[in-house]
């Protein structure tokens, strides 16, 4: 399912920080967070799809990808790869408005997601979801500068769960004000919080005990499928100079947590913000 709470062009030394988790199921085959055969992108891959759900360029590019919650009766048993869709425009040189304009006629053939791509040296980022709340065409959106809360509704929408998220991200910054953010620690505190919601709190798609399963920021819970829930917590910090850091704890054989952590410059970058 996934769930992200960034911060956007409202910050003088960091333009972007995101911290994201990615819920899947346990035994999906999964890439850990590395460089790509292009020396350009990283992230990690999902061994099945192909796709990722979280990358970054050397040259500011940026997707991260959740999925929309809905009824499995909406799902298309044939859909495309939702997580071809990041990799696409990581691997495209359009801009974030172009590339959106590009894949409009296509949403229709991918089941419900939520899509943000960005590129930091123009300060550009839209958020794209095929499942609008009051429209039958999909939602293209230039995000605000602020914080932001992407789960599986709509961007922003209040489930209790991304107002917890919100207000434990905002008195994180508000606690570390004054220069560098202590990154790893930030994201251990505030996405790793296993609080749940009662049943009156939740969305309602699905059946109240698997709700109640997926209310947490970090979701661990049996499906009759598999062991399901967050499979790895990432944190990517975009300094004004242009400085990236890419970190990742991961989920490896059952109950191992492993740590990646990717540093670089971006190429051709002058000051950001």
């Amino acid at each position: 399912m996934c769930i992200a709470v960034f911060l956007w062009q409202s910050h003088p030394l960091y333009p972007f920080l995101l911290f994201l988790n990615r819920d899947e199921y346990h035994e999906r085959a999964t890439e850990a967070l590395r460089w790509w055969e292009d020396d350009e992108t990283v992230g990690g891959r999902d061994l099945v799809g192909g796709g990722t759900w979280l990358g970054c360029t050397r040259h500011g590019r940026i997707a991260f990808l959740t999925n929309f919650r809905e009824q499995e009766t909406s799902s298309l048993p044939n859909a495309k790869s939702r997580g071809h869709l990041p990799l696409r425009y990581l691997q495209s040189l359009k801009s974030p408005a172009e590339f959106a304009e590009e894949i409009q006629d296509e949403l229709s053939l991918y089941n419900g997601f939520n899509l943000v791509v960005a590129h930091v040296s123009s300060r550009s980022m839209i958020y794209i979801t095929n499942r609008p709340r009051h429209s039958d065409k999909p939602v293209v959106t230039q995000v605000s500068p602020g914080i932001h809360v992407l789960s599986n509704a709509s961007l922003d929408t209040p489930w209790p769960k991304c107002l917890r998220l919100r207000q434990g991200f905002k008195q994180l910054l508000a606690e570390n004000e004054v220069g560098e953010f202590p990154v790893k620690m930030m994201v251990e505190e505030v996405m790793t919080n296993t609080v749940k919601d009662q049943e009156p709190q939740l969305p309602h798609v699905f059946p109240p005990e698997l709700e109640y399963q997926l209310s947490s920021i970090f979701v661990d819970t049996q499906r009759p499928t598999g062991r399901y829930g967050t499979r790895s917590i990432s944190a990517l910090s975009i300094k004004s100079h242009g400085e990236v850091c890419l970190y990742e704890r991961h989920l490896e054989d059952g109950d191992s947590w492993k740590e990646h952590t990717q540093h670089f410059a971006l190429q051709n970058q002058g000051i950001i913000i």
